[in-house]
């Protein structure tokens, strides 16, 4: 099992060589293992892991792992990780709210000629004479972000065990606080 979950801090730059690399700062585990989930009961094998202990009881973050590798009451750092390793992360990226067709899509609007007043930026028609409704699909206004994304092929960078951070190449989904999940190639 090569994966943790954490939270991002920011992003920042590293030099290493002569070179400046843009990293994204993530504060990664501890996790502990909180529940087994075998074949026999749930139909299949995977752990159950917490993140972020609160005051009271329970944790933040609760999420299902794939493999078995550790057993009930474990802990899983970012030891398990070096630095050069390859990763995904995936997280919800910025919601961006009620959006136009022109920033959602990438439409570009119409022309500024004679008689375009007030419409630069409208999407045009929603419709055809048959079928005579709008088609599922159609690309229109409406919420723009708050989704999953996953960004792969991450390389690491750095690995502060200390403080329990990582610095991965690049740009990961979300805003400064989001909470991530790092899954390594094993």
């Amino acid at each position: 099992m090569k994966s943790i979950l954490g939270r991002k801090l920011g992003m920042t730059q590293i030099f290493k060589e002569d070179k400046v690399i843009p990293v994204t700062v993530i504060e990664a585990g501890p996790i502990s293992v909180l529940r087994k989930l075998t074949m026999e009961v749930n139909g299949y094998e995977a752990i159950q892991v917490g993140f972020e202990p609160k005051k009271k009881k329970g944790f933040k973050a609760i999420k299902e792992i794939k493999g078995t590798a550790l057993e009930v009451g474990d802990e899983a750092t970012i030891s398990i990780f070096e630095e050069g390793d390859s990763v995904k992360v995936s997280g919800i990226s910025k919601g961006k709210g009620f959006q136009g067709g022109v920033k959602r899509h990438g439409m570009h609007g119409k022309s500024a000629s004679h008689g375009v007043k007030h419409e630069h930026r409208t999407i045009g028609s929603v419709g055809s004479r048959y079928p005579q409704r709008v088609i599922k699909g159609r690309r229109m206004p409406g919420r723009m972000g708050g989704d999953r994304i996953a960004v792969k092929n991450l390389k690491i960078v750095q690995i502060d065990i200390e403080s329990n951070t990582l610095s991965v190449k690049g740009a990961v989904p979300g805003r400064p606080g989001t909470l991530l999940f790092i899954e390594g190639k094993v």
